[in-house]
């Protein structure tokens, strides 16, 4: 499969990597170069509709792809997935944890059943996989996972389930870092901000406008691409990131040091000011 990257030629050749919601914008981009990089890539999500484009696009471009059907959210489902996948390929080398979802809504009118949905993918689902890949393989020969998350460092106002539910895989891959250590198993996250993908058009022509402000927030005046996020998912799969683990690679153009994309508190009475002098002590 000829490449454009980058990395070497046939930096991952006789490596299988399964990428988690592969077919579509970032895990697309990811899994297009993995496998222009000689991986054999496994695809998954819960519809083969959006994975199989991008499968028949690398196998018909020379590379290796397989796409799966697999609801994250069901460790079960994973288990099955898994073993399929060894069946087939003999092993599990590394793990992209990319699916997820959200919706935009403020906290206040996320429903129960929203907010479970959200922190089940994103949290959850991530988790599952990260277990089933552990067990299936990397405990028994080492590899590297890498979990794509969103830039929230501020918070994540109008997204608050999908905002703490990064927030625990950030912390979830530092934990793992630690204990897969003595395996060989590096752990690590992308943290991705404002990226020009197909995922932005889920949320609708309204957002439009929206978009236009974070990218004014944004220190390098743009959208990021999903080239610019699968380069950093590929180096944290790569030998040359060897002595790294337990790390949140944030790829936002600066972003996160900047002012919170698109936000602003709306007008409203100051919060009252505690004075011990004048209160009588707490």
């Amino acid at each position: 499969m000829p490449s454009d990257s980058i990395f070497r030629d046939g930096l991952f050749a006789g490596r299988t990597i399964v990428v988690s919601g592969g077919g579509t914008g970032i895990g697309r981009a990811a899994a297009r170069e993995l496998a222009a990089l000689g991986a054999s890539v496994v695809l998954c999500s819960r519809s083969l509709d959006h994975l199989a484009p991008t499968r028949d696009e690398i196998v018909a471009a020379g590379g290796r792809a397989d796409a799966e059907v697999c609801d994250i959210r069901d460790p079960d489902a994973v288990e099955a997935f898994f073993r399929a996948v060894v069946a087939r390929h003999g092993r599990v080398d590394a793990l992209v944890n990319n699916a997820g979802g959200q919706f935009l809504s403020p906290a206040e009118a996320i429903t129960p059943k929203g907010w479970h949905a959200v922190v089940e993918t994103n949290l959850t689902g991530t988790f599952n996989m990260a277990r089933a890949a552990f067990a299936h393989g990397l405990k028994e020969h080492g590899g590297a996972i890498v979990n794509v998350v969103v830039e929230m460092w501020r918070g994540a106002p109008n997204m608050a389930h999908s905002g703490a539910a990064r927030a625990g895989v950030v912390n979830l891959t530092k934990t793992l870092a630690i204990e897969w250590a003595r395996y060989g198993v590096r752990v690590n996250a992308v943290a991705p901000g404002i990226i020009a993908s197909s995922g932005l058009a889920r949320y609708g022509p309204e957002v439009a406008p929206l978009l236009e402000a974070f990218t004014r927030d944004v220190p390098a005046q743009r959208m990021g691409t999903a080239s610019e996020v699968a380069a950093a998912i590929i180096y944290l799969l790569s030998p040359a990131a060897g002595f790294i683990s337990g790390e949140t690679l944030r790829v936002d153009g600066g972003g996160s040091l900047y002012r919170l994309h698109g936000y602003e508190i709306p007008a409203h009475a100051p919060w009252p000011a505690f004075d011990a002098a004048l209160d009588g002590g707490a």
